[in-house]
């Protein structure tokens, strides 16, 4: 009945950004693909770094999202074929599950003819991640500053302003979410928390209205940052001298152990590399292994295309066709 076969592509996202504890989003140049085809039995093939060990069964998160997608338009698919392919490190804060929830849901909508609006979509995904950020970020792409109630998010997405850079430095160790959620208090002084909402609001202000200038100081967290920094030798250095060595402001991502930094992509290409020598550094006195990627913000969120029948390439080579072009 469904035999269309669709391919999406879905960015990374960055989370919190400093002071929006589980509000603030942006969307990355990194990015899953998801190709997905109703089939006789279900089959999952999986590319890319990390992914030998994500399950290839039905108890796969995607197969299992987009189940979730056909209950609810009142479907039945039970068979699928899906293959995938992920640039984004697994567990390293930079949204890889969100993406993976938001690729499947996106995928399984347009497979039965896209019964379920986006903003439907974004309600699952919100309540599958149990906050609205990193969805927000790669459903819709941008800047997403979002709430949830825990029955309904609502969104306002913000373009990127142009001069926006960001460079991530990503140790070689995993951080699970749960474990730094653990890391965070169960109450916070009056003072903290006006402090987090003075500094979130001035964040998003100064986002809208391109003040790069204010980040440095908009980006100022004490809500849940302090509390992790233990998790993550030398974070706390960089969080605090970062801005010294060039840039506009820095942040856990998500919950880590990537530390993201904003940068004025006008900078010269000498404090570029010597912001990157810095968290190289800062994290190698510490005895962490790291790597570095300059990545832009990406103004896109999910984007699915329906294959013609005819075109049989894999996806590895339809991937590698994309980044060539």
């Amino acid at each position: 009945m469904y035999g269309s076969r669709i391919l999406v592509k879905v960015p990374a996202s960055t989370a919190n950004l400093g002071p929006g504890f589980d509000t603030l989003g942006m969307a990355l140049s990194l990015f899953e693909w998801i190709e997905m085809q109703a089939a006789s039995e279900t089959t999952i093939t999986a590319y890319g770094k990390g992914m030998q060990d994500i399950p290839g069964d039905k108890s796969n998160l995607i197969y299992k999202v987009a189940q979730l997608v056909f209950e609810e338009a009142g479907v039945s698919v039970p068979e699928l074929s899906i293959s995938l392919y992920c640039d984004i490190p697994l567990t390293r804060g930079l949204g890889s599950s969100a993406s993976a929830i938001i690729g499947a849901l996106v995928a399984a909508n347009a497979l039965i003819g896209s019964p379920l609006s986006d903003d439907k979509l974004f309600q699952i995904a919100t309540k599958l991640e149990g906050h609205p950020d990193n969805v927000g970020a790669s459903m819709f792409g941008g800047i997403v500053v979002s709430a949830w109630d825990g029955d309904k998010a609502d969104y306002v997405r913000i373009e990127p302003h142009p001069a926006l850079e960001t460079l991530v430095v990503i140790p070689s160790f995993q951080l699970s979410t749960e474990k730094a959620r653990h890391a965070l208090p169960k109450t916070l002084s009056m003072s903290d928390a006006v402090f987090n909402v003075g500094r979130s609001s001035l964040l998003v202000a100064a986002l809208s209205a391109g003040r790069l200038d204010l980040i440095r100081t908009a980006m100022r967290d004490r809500l849940h940052q302090p509390y992790r920094a233990p998790l993550i030798p030398g974070m706390s250095t960089i969080l605090e001298q970062a801005c010294e060595h060039g840039a506009l402001g820095a942040a856990l991502s998500g919950a880590g152990p990537t530390i993201i930094t904003f940068v004025d992509a006008g900078s010269s290409e000498s404090s570029k590399a010597g912001l990157e020598r810095f968290l190289l550094d800062t994290l190698a006195a510490e005895g962490i292994e790291a790597e570095t990627m300059w990545l832009a913000p990406y103004k896109h969120g999910a984007v699915w295309t329906k294959l013609e029948e005819h075109d049989t390439t894999p996806l590895m080579d339809r991937i590698r066709n994309e980044v060539r072009a």
